[in-house]
């Protein structure tokens, strides 16, 4: 296993033996520590993440899944997604997750060009992809995302509307589609690909948006598309600033205790992490949101739905009198990168294009 050139999340090439019953027992204990955190809170979502769950065996996952269940409330429709590979899609761990409890799968395809799989490291071919997806179909899956790129290297309009097309043959009830972009800290980033220009991403962005729009996939959030009623219910819960636990090795949480706002992070590295999991000593960070930051966060999540937010829900939330985030926000605006109507604040069509430059205005300098 290797890890990919555009890849900036917490995975790790993997050069042994994956140590499965050491990291779910490691997982096992944060889920016991963390418990008395959540007493009052119930959950509506669980989500396999990181670099690639789908190397764990259904077992190991039906494990972590009834340790949960002990020490959690779950509701009784709780969405349960992981995340899987098609490089190491087998047709007996999709039926094993499926009878663990998973009930979404989220299947990083990427591309159906097998040249721009190569080019982004990805160690499965455009044939495999299609096999994984059926293979997670005859296992009972019927919530299904796929992850698929564009603005690849040297990609071009026809190529990204193929990738495009391709992926909704499948008709799977999500897709994630996202643009590449380079990471600090990837091999990309030292050594850069030749990608299209703004230009020609922008034509394909419009199209492949329409393509979408036309076959009955509705825009939900800045790269999420879903057949109506098949939102994910985790990642509306995190861009609306709502609360979450993360576990496991370099997992982030966000947790709202006594009115403050507090976020924090665990120890990155699988062997780090298995050696503190389960006291205090797990975090590798844990702070307060501070209040001046406290209003670029709630915008950094809330203004990438295409709902936006509402405003009373934001002095809520954070105390912001609606008032005085209206004058914060009248540069993009004026600009019409934002509107407000009926009491809603959210960014215009354009806007939706350019939310890092409204980000990036809001900062404090």
């Amino acid at each position: 296993m290797q890890k990919c050139p555009y890849c900036d999340f917490n995975s790790h090439a993997l050069r042994q033996e994956l140590p499965e019953k050491s990291y779910t027992d490691a997982l096992i204990a944060d889920i016991n520590y963390e418990s008395g955190l959540v007493t009052d809170r119930i959950v509506t979502s669980v989500f396999f993440g990181g670099g690639t769950p789908s190397l764990f065996s259904g077992r190991a996952i039906g494990r972590i899944l009834n340790t949960a269940a002990e020490y959690f409330s779950i509701s009784d429709d709780c969405e349960i997604t992981l995340e899987a590979n098609p490089g190491t899609a087998e047709a007996a761990y999709f039926k094993a997750y499926r009878k663990a409890g998973i009930n979404r799968l989220s299947i990083g395809m990427q591309s159906f060009n097998n040249e721009k799989l190569r080019q982004l490291g990805r160690i499965h071919r455009a044939e495999e992809s299609i096999l994984a997806y059926q293979l997670a179909r005859d296992a009972g899956f019927d919530n299904i995302n796929i992850d698929l790129m564009y603005g690849l290297p040297e990609q071009s309009l026809e190529q990204g509307l193929y990738d495009l097309q391709q992926a909704l043959l499948l008709k799977p009830e999500h897709l994630s589609w996202y643009q590449l972009t380079i990471e600090a800290n990837t091999r990309f980033a030292h050594e850069p690909p030749e990608l299209p220009d703004e230009d020609a991403v922008d034509k394909l962005y419009l199209s492949g948006s329409e393509l979408l729009r036309n076959t009955g996939y509705d825009r939900y959030e800045v790269s999420a598309y879903a057949r109506p009623g098949r939102e994910s219910r985790h990642n509306m819960n995190y861009w609306q600033f709502g609360d979450y636990l993360g576990l496991g090795a370099g997992a982030h949480g966000k947790l709202t205790r006594n009115g403050r706002i507090r976020r924090y992070s665990r120890y990155k590295h699988p062997s780090d992490y298995m050696m503190r999991a389960g006291s205090k000593t797990v975090y590798e960070l844990r702070n307060p949101i501070k209040e001046d930051e406290l209003l670029l966060e709630f915008l950094l999540n809330q203004l990438r739905l295409m709902q936006g937010f509402d405003l009373q829900h934001a002095h809520k939330a954070i105390g912001t009198d609606p008032d005085e985030l209206i004058s914060r926000l009248s540069a993009p605006l004026s600009r019409g990168l934002l509107e407000i109507t009926g009491g809603r604040c959210r960014a215009t069509d354009r806007g939706m294009r350019y939310l890092n430059e409204i980000f990036l205005g809001l900062m404090p300098p």
